[in-house]
């Protein structure tokens, strides 16, 4: 009787495989692609948030919290890959602090003071982690078609995100020559070594791209070699750098926020299984990576450090490389860690121009719209599911057009600092609310109707 040979203990070809264990050599590789492709990104929001709080954050304030989120930020990712109990999705999720939340956190920063922010992400978390492990109870909601929208969504509420990077970022510069060619260089770099480069060296292509990025952006004096050996050797994370207040309206605004960011995972996670695993996502995963969303946040919280959520940029490098090894992302987990031990490391890490950055994710972002326009398919073309695919993406990305913002002038702020630029947020609201109201047998009724 023929069995199916099972995978090398030990074999570069697991890194194609959920399990197994795979060459350290080979591994690092791509577990540092993941880090680098996020990293940045993990850092801007902290930068955002203590510009806007008052009173304002020092510099030496700030850059505590920059260490301790790299820190959090792999604690968090070790969660998802390997479990506590029921916390932690099984997945190859990578965690960060998330861009969702800069606005709200902002208000509240600004309006009560960064204690409270630290109060606020604490009650939040508790509460997403919660409503994560009594998924089974909701899940349903959360139809495929739901799911699909929201991937797709977030695929196009991040092509201004790659851009802005491309661009160069915040900087003053924006869209400068040097920055624009920095990240041609970078894609051509990312375009060539995807062309060229021969078996599993193929998914290497956005670290590739990301070295020669960086190094042409040393010659051209875009990075600051001397940042690199500032802060010391080993600086330990410290916790509860402030002690966290309780006010009714910033817990309030935060775990509104925390509903839309719980949307946004659920369509990583959907994504990620889609486009990576090639199946549809289990009600214990989406538990345990709501649980590890929500709970991590609040650890995130005792180091002084806004939420922690999945990644979509690490979504898109899986959905475009295949690479779903828990040891491999695991390795980038640990670099994270020693980013928030080591200094220099995350000094390094952190000296990553911005368009280097740009010019790799811009190519990923395009990858998840396509996994979730897959997965639209995969659901079918009924009358229904083209209903709330189509109008819920209208809606949210129109009404969440940088252009149109006047649109949500007669709402509450509250109201408009979570919807009005938030195209997720929108197409969540409108496609659950399409799923529960329209009738389960519309195609049914169109056909007698014909008939």
């Amino acid at each position: 009787m023929n069995q199916t040979p099972k995978a090398p203990e030990c074999s570069i070809n697991n890194i194609y495989r959920l399990d197994g264990r795979v060459p350290l050599g080979k591994a690092i590789p791509f577990g540092l692609q993941h880090i680098l492709a996020m990293f940045v990104s993990n850092l801007a929001p902290i930068t955002l948030i203590a510009a806007a709080a008052r009173p304002s954050l020092s510099q030496a304030e700030v850059a505590v919290l920059l260490q301790n989120a790299m820190f959090v930020a792999g604690i968090a990712t070790l969660i998802q890959l390997y479990p506590v109990w029921k916390v932690g999705s099984r997945l190859p999720v990578v965690m960060g602090v998330s861009f969702t939340f800069v606005a709200v956190l902002s208000s509240i920063a600004a309006n009560y003071g960064y204690p409270s922010l630290v109060g606020a992400v604490i009650v939040g978390g508790l509460m997403e982690g919660t409503l994560g492990l009594l998924a089974k109870y909701w899940r349903k909601i959360i139809t495929p078609i739901v799911a699909a929208s929201v991937v797709t969504a977030i695929g196009f509420s991040l092509f201004t995100v790659g851009t802005r990077s491309f661009g160069g970022g915040y900087a003053e510069d924006f869209g400068s020559a040097q920055n624009l060619f920095l990240g041609v260089i970078t894609l051509a770099a990312c375009l060539l070594w995807n062309t060229l480069a021969k078996g599993y060296l193929k998914q290497l292509s956005v670290l590739a791209g990301l070295v020669v990025g960086y190094i042409a952006a040393v010659f051209m004096g875009k990075v600051d070699l001397g940042a690199l050996t500032s802060g010391g050797l080993v600086a330990l994370p410290r916790f509860l750098p402030y002690m966290p207040e309780f006010h009714a309206g910033a817990v309030a605004s935060a775990c509104i926020i925390f509903l839309v960011s719980a949307a946004e995972t659920i369509g990583d996670t959907s994504a990620l299984v889609s486009g990576g695993l090639e199946r549809e996502i289990t009600s214990g995963e989406i538990s345990g990576s709501l649980a590890c969303d929500g709970y991590a946040s609040t650890i995130a919280a005792l180091f002084g450090c806004p939420p922690v959520t999945s990644f979509s940029q690490n979504v898109g490098l899986v959905a475009m490389t295949k690479v779903v090894n828990r040891f491999t992302i695991m390795t980038g987990a640990a670099c994270m860690l020693l980013a928030g031990l080591l200094p220099p490391v995350g000094n390094f890490f952190a000296s990553l121009p911005e368009s280097v950055l740009g010019g790799c994710t811009i190519m990923m972002f395009g990858s998840i719209v396509i996994s979730g326009m897959q997965m639209i398919a995969n659901c079918g073309f009924s009358q229904r599911n083209v209903t709330i695919a189509s109008l819920s993406l209208a809606i949210g990305i129109g009404f969440t057009a940088a252009s149109e913002a006047d649109i949500w002038r007669i709402f509450p702020e509250t109201i408009r600092s979570v919807f009005s630029s938030n195209v997720v947020a929108v197409v969540f609201v409108v496609s659950i609310i399409l799923s529960l109201v329209l009738p389960k047998d519309m195609d049914i009724k169109k056909l007698e109707a014909e008939g």
